[in-house]
């Protein structure tokens, strides 16, 4: 038969796609669309109500004028609505689809490649071309249709208006502090410039909602007739169409920002009312009708607190890549079934701003309309029954609301299931803390329920019920994800705060109020998988994992640590023993680029899992995911998220240095899958957050007395154990000198006849040796002689580094030429053999003993290994006890030829020629290894210096060191 011509297979597809857009309109080969060229054909155009045009230029293979084509059309205006493409796709089809006799099952059938333009001029993916089939063509098209740069000056625009409103509320302070003592009471937060900002952002957020619904719904007017310069009484017009809006519903919206206008004189609120109409003036310039999570990302910008709430927010691509791993692991859902839907129940119990809330919901509407399902049908049921948010922040939870209904502005509902919970001290003396009070109980009390007009009265939404009770079921929920508040319950008093406890100093809270918070913790999380040190976010994964029904999904973001940290060995084993289809997602980068939330700092991974039920066995393996970038944009979060599920890791951490399963983005590589094991809880996952997975199954095969590496076919052995089992591990540091650890010791400046010589801190400048001098001396508390005397028995010459920053400090092992204390940063290492104290510094600080210690550190900061004094005793480390006399005098031999040598920082050590001559000396005279050996380990050095984890971003040389 003849072949398909191109403009047939862009009407079979329009169809296809039209499909998939209940609430959209696709147009095929029409040549009336574009305003400013009548004649321009488009080959599809894809118009979504309150987004804008994306057009699809396609062609046949090899499409050589596609991209010229696709580009040609972005700036252009098209009908009815009058607004500029701001986003094209090329496509290409297939040299099936034209070859075949139906173009509806090929087009279903055919693998797609196709790139995406925008007006800014940027391509995506950069290079290459995006692979998938229609449906994934389809939700690209959704995702571009709103444009990430808009929407980030919409957040701006937004941010500055919120900061102009806050400073008339920072005015009322001084001169009017009793108007300001309510907005604070209905936020349920202090007298504080940051209580003015959320007050601002909550009005802000209502307004931009209000001009969003005007003329939706009859009768309510907008915002230039209301609060506009032409309204003769901004402040009465406001309320009353507020109070309107509110007769529909939109409680979460509008309930607390009405209550926080009628505490403004009329005069201040008019002045607060014509600053915020000017700014949603300008957020509706930017073009983003929808007005989605724009308050989110702003709240979360203006949130003081975070540094003992850890409430850090969520990026939208990250929620969104989040979101994405999650639904698609819920088993049992049919997406073409509005009731198979409305039987789901997913929960995010420290749910913020709702990121996390808003891109399931997002997600789950996508899938019910690909199948043609119109996601209006899906609202109702999702606010009122399927979402369940919680958060100890009114103001948080108000966003949330607002989000989530902004999803379907002319949809209503009677109730939702969010909930602001009690937290610090309450009105009979006892605390509360929020939703780890579900650590205990399935049901709590609630502060009130933001979206339910029987829950609210007056002007300050007192609840009309002595006490709402907020049924969080245990084994309840289809899915539980999170952004958890990471704070350790475990920090000890800030001189500038007056915090006892960091994890319960939120809102003001006094000492005695932390104290009692914190032994309230410790009673509610007996039998958990909580840990102190851990911090909160272990707390709230056992939540989690207690709310989850069998066969339910986890879903969180959580500090790298983890991953190998030591405090969290109880949450890995419950995911090693009771979860399958587990999927960890980490990024191997530095700086912010290592995490998934806004400004954390720190490195973060995902971690995504199904509950298994009595009849199936924990599967005891995980994807490990490792990204060179975290996600630009909702765009590439989509592309991620499509590479991961459909590129199973092909090699396991046990089958040698080949690395992992390439993933690409267009042709630029995005990153590495890997298959491994779970079993190793108390160690940690240490397969996550490695730019190239060869150095990690390296690290693997050493750990297992297996010296394997690249380009080599065969392993070799080399005889290794732990620290713990050859020798024994010092101190901490606060058993030394804290009086409420009856430590017996006083540290003071260092004396070169100290007593009770000791090494303590890191200090990069005498540092640069092997061979390092006692930075400190130890004098004895009066009355505690016999207990210095037991700990000064512990003394040692090696010493072990706790915080090793690799890209800056050149030693893992520090060697003192007396029996030396060590310290915070030194803890001390003792062996039955003295003779062993020699080996170990060689070995420690060698290419492979680095390689070792980074892949069982903790590498949540960037460029730097923390080592716990507990983890250390699980360090692999050589076998000392195998090496026979002679290897014992060899190495007191190398070590003191260099003892005294310099070394550089350990990110240099492939350029480092001191370094190289160690790893000569230990490979080929200690161990009796060849040449061939000795510079595989140097590539592997090569290797193991360009990971992020270990440079940290530092420049880096072109070239390694050999030395011959």
């Amino acid at each position: 038969m003849p072949r398909q011509t191109e403009p047939s297979a862009n009407n079979a597809l329009g169809a296809i796609l039209q499909g998939m857009f209940a609430t959209g309109e696709v147009r095929s080969e029409n040549t009336q669309i574009v305003i400013d060229h009548p004649g321009l054909r488009p080959d599809l155009v894809v118009l979504t109500p309150g987004r804008s045009p994306v057009v699809v230029e396609a062609e046949y293979l090899p499409a050589a004028t596609v991209e010229e084509e696709a580009l040609s059309r972005l700036g252009r205006r098209v009908s009815p609505v009058g607004r500029l493409i701001e986003a094209a796709v090329a496509l290409r089809y297939p040299d099936e689809v034209g070859d075949c006799d139906d173009l509806d099952a090929a087009l279903r059938a055919a693998r797609l490649s196709y790139a995406v333009f925008t007006e800014e001029g940027e391509r995506f993916p950069e290079a290459g071309w995006l692979d998938g089939r229609v449906e994934n063509l389809a939700d690209m098209i959704r995702l571009v249709s709103l444009p990430q740069r808009a929407v980030d000056a919409a957040a701006d625009a937004l941010e500055q208006g919120i900061e102009r409103a806050a400073g008339v509320l920072d005015e009322l302070a001084v001169s009017r502090p009793g108007i300001n003592q309510a907005i604070a009471a209905i936020l349920g937060m202090d007298e504080v410039p940051q209580t003015w900002r959320m007050a601002g952002a909550i009005i802000a957020n209502a307004l931009v909602f209000h001009e969003r619904i005007a003329g939706i719904h009859p009768g309510i007017k907008p915002l230039d007739q209301v609060c506009g310069p032409e309204s003769p009484n901004p402040i009465a017009e406001t309320v009353a169409a507020w109070n309107q809006i509110l007769a529909v519903n939109y409680w979460p919206i509008f309930a607390v920002g009405k209550d926080l206008l009628r505490q403004l004189p009329a005069r201040d609120a008019a002045r607060l009312l014509s600053l915020l109409h000017y700014t949603v003036g300008e957020v509706e310039k930017t073009g983003i009708d929808n007005a989605h999570d724009l308050s989110g990302r702003v709240f979360q910008r203006l949130i003081a607190d975070r540094k003992y709430l850890a409430t850090f927010y969520t990026l939208p691509a990250s929620a969104s890549l989040l979101a994405r791993l999650a639904v698609a692991k819920l088993a049992g859902v049919d997406w073409a079934d509005a009731g198979s839907i409305g039987r789901l129940r997913i929960a995010d119990l420290a749910c913020g701003t709702g990121a996390l809330l808003s891109s399931v919901y997002e997600q789950i509407a996508a899938r019910y309309e690909r199948t043609g399902g119109d996601p209006a049908r899906l609202h109702a049921p999702m606010m009122e029954e399927i979402l369940y948010g919680c958060d100890v922040m009114p103001s948080a939870v108000h966003i949330t609301g607002s989000t989530l209904s902004g999803a379907q502005p002319n949809v209503g509902f009677s109730r939702s299931r969010l909930y602001t919970l009690p937290y610090g001290r309450q009105s009979d003396g006892s605390v509360k803390l929020g939703s780890l009070e579900f650590l205990q109980s399935s049901a709590t009390g609630a502060l009130f329920n933001t979206s339910d007009p029987a829950q609210r009265t007056g002007s300050v939404g007192e609840e009309t019920a002595a006490h709402i009770i907020v049924d969080v079921p245990d084994e309840g929920f289809d899915l539980v994800i999170m952004n958890p508040p990471f704070t350790s319950n475990t920090k000890h008093r800030d001189a500038d705060g007056n915090v006892l406890n960091a994890a319960f100093a939120a809102f003001g809270a006094s000492v005695d109020s932390q104290d009692d918070m914190s032994t309230r913790l410790t009673r509610l999380a007996r039998d958990s998988h909580y840990h102190g040190h851990a911090g909160l976010g272990s707390a709230f994964a056992s939540i989690a994992h207690r709310k989850l029904r069998p066969g339910g999904v986890l879903a969180l973001v959580l500090p790298f640590t983890a991953i190998n940290g030591s405090s969290w060995a109880k949450f890995r084993e419950l995911i090693a023993t009771q979860y399958a289809d587990v999927t960890v997602v980490s990024i191997a980068a530095a700086g912010t680029d290592m995490a998934f939330s806004s400004e954390t700092g720190i490195a973060e991974c995902l971690i995504v899992g199904r509950k298994t039920d009595a009849k199936e066995t924990p599967a005891r393996r995980a994807q490990f995911v490792t990204l060179a970038q975290r996600p630009s944009g909702l765009a590439a979060a989509d592309e991620f998220y499509q590479k991961i599920v459909a590129n199973p890791a092909a090699w396991r951490l046990e089958d040698g240095p080949y690395g992992g399963t390439p993933l690409y983005c267009g042709t630029a590589e995005i990153g590495e899958t890997l298959d491994a094991p779970l079993d190793d809880y108390e160690s940690g996952w240490g397969a996550a957050r490695i730019a190239d997975a060869t150095v990690a199954q390296v690290a693997y095969s050493l750990a297992n007395s297996r010296f394997h590496l690249p380009t080599e076919l065969e392993s070799r052995f080399l005889p290794m154990s732990t620290l713990g089992q050859i020798g024994q591990r010092g101190l901490d540091s606060q058993l030394i000198i804290s009086s409420a650890h009856h430590g017996p010791f006083i540290k003071r400046a260092k004396s070169p006849t100290a007593t009770y010589p000791s090494l303590w801190n890191h200090q990069a400048q005498d540092e640069t040796r092997m061979l390092c001098n006692p930075d400190s001396q130890l004098r004895v508390r009066p009355g505690m002689e016999a207990r210095a005397a037991e700990i000064w028995a512990t003394a040692s010459r090696p010493h072990l580094s706790r915080g090793f920053r690799f890209n800056s400090q050149p030693i893992a092992v520090a060697f003192t030429s007396q029996e030396t204390l060590g310290g915070r940063a030194w803890p001390n290492v003792n062996f039955s053999d003295s003779r062993f104290d020699y080996p170990f510094a060689l070995w420690g600080n060698s290419t492979l003993g680095l390689i070792c210690y980074w892949y069982y550190s903790s590498r949540q900061v960037s460029g730097r290994g923390d080592m716990t004094i507990r983890a250390a005793e699980t360090l692999p480390v050589l076998d000392f006890r195998a090496l026979s006399e002679e290897q014992l005098a060899t190495a007191e031999g190398i070590f003191d030829e260099f003892r005294e040598l310099e070394l550089l920082p350990a990110y240099l050590a492939d350029a480092d020629p001191h370094r190289a001559l160690l790893d000569r000396r230990v490979l080929g005279e200690l161990l009796g290894f060849d040449e061939e050996v000795y510079r595989g380990v140097r590539r592997l050095a090569r290797k193991w210096c360009a990971e992020p984890s270990v440079h940290g971003g530092k420049p880096r040389p072109r070239r390694a060191v050999y030395v011959e």
